[in-house]
């Protein structure tokens, strides 16, 4: 009864929260801003943290695979909520549409920025028994004809423009997160009801959600990159807006799975034009 009620009240809050208008209008400009003056936090961190080690274990365990954890729990949560009020597998299966659109669109984005780099970048060689220059650098052969995978592969050094893959992948999934699970506090003012499995789903995408804007103040401050880490993140937030801002609002149609929480939160209210009214308000920029 003790932990039901705490995780009610946890629930509650969160939910509040990521409902919230002000919330909803405001985080994709929180999260730029984090992009943009996050490399500062290097002027004040320690090279000798643990969380400054590519092999730590929250980069291993999570970056690596972040679409895929990012996959489970918001799929498991959309399904839920979802299939709990219509008990609809049609009406699951399109909001749960959205998280494929998304995962189409980055990894093409991915192919692309691969392109990108092997067409603009450069394979280097360095001479570590030869003579150094300035700096203590070695000097650096030309290799001509290696992809990036396999000049790095080879031990060698890769130069040329490159956009953050793993910014790019964070600013995507905390953008997702904040608009797939900020349907639950409205869904809850409209007096939904809502078991211990669907609040512990929704608990954990909370929590995921904490743990990327962790992993991405970690990566702007232990290994900053710039411009590489700005574009990745410009490109995330242009995914985001260009997906749920502009082609999710056209409404549920065979070319678009609609908004989140399109044809759930009127289940209280009867009243189509309710949900609508209430949609709108939250989705107002």
């Amino acid at each position: 009864m003790f932990l039901n009620t705490v995780l009610v009240v946890l629930t509650d809050l969160a939910a509040r929260f990521l409902g919230n208008t002000v919330f909803r209008q405001h985080f994709h400009l929180l999260l730029s801003a984090v992009v943009m003056f996050g490399p500062a936090l290097s002027l004040w961190v320690s090279q000798h943290s643990i969380f400054a080690k590519r092999s730590h274990f929250l980069y291993r365990m999570f970056l690596r695979s972040g679409w895929g954890w990012t996959c489970i729990f918001v799929g498991s949560f959309v399904f839920l909520l979802s299939f709990s009020i219509r008990r609809s597998v049609s009406l699951s299966m399109r909001h749960l549409s959205r998280l494929g659109v998304a995962g189409g669109l980055w990894l093409g984005f991915c192919k692309l920025l691969d392109l990108l780099e092997n067409a603009t970048g450069s394979c280097y060689e360095p001479l570590l028994g030869g003579p150094e220059v300035t700096n203590g650098q070695p000097l650096l052969v030309l290799r001509e004809g290696e992809s990036k995978s396999e000049c790095l592969r080879a031990g060698m050094l890769w130069r040329g423009y490159e956009v953050s893959e793993d910014v790019f992948l964070l600013c995507l999934c905390c953008l997702l997160l904040a608009e797939e699970t900020s349907v639950f506090g409205p869904y809850l003012s409209l007096g939904g009801i809502s078991d211990a499995p669907l609040r512990i789903l929704f608990l954990f995408c909370v929590l995921l959600l904490g743990l990327w804007i962790f992993l991405l103040l970690c990566l702007l401050a232990y290994f900053p990159q710039f411009p590489t880490q700005l574009l990745g993140g410009a490109l995330g937030c242009l995914s985001w807006r260009g997906l749920y801002q502009g082609w999710y609002r056209l409404g549920p149609s065979w070319c678009s799975p609609g908004r989140p929480g399109l044809g759930l939160l009127n289940t209280k209210t009867g009243s189509a034009e309710a949900e609508e009214a209430k949609l709108s308000q939250d989705h107002r920029n």
